[in-house]
């Protein structure tokens, strides 16, 4: 009985997130400084930069 890997069944999805004050569609970037990588995330509207998505509320 041959079925489909538990991989296989995922479904990818995206969330987007939106900034309350401005309206603005927060999108995550990778920076790399310093040797390392750093995700931040920022608003396309108002330009706020922040650690994570969350912490723009």
């Amino acid at each position: 009985m041959a079925g489909a890997s538990k991989n296989s069944r995922t479904t990818v999805a995206t969330q987007k997130f939106i900034h309350e004050q401005c309206g603005g569609e927060i999108i995550m970037k990778t920076l790399f400084e310093k040797g390392k990588l750093k995700n931040i995330a920022e608003c396309q509207k108002c330009k706020r930069v922040e650690r994570r998505p969350k912490d723009f509320k």
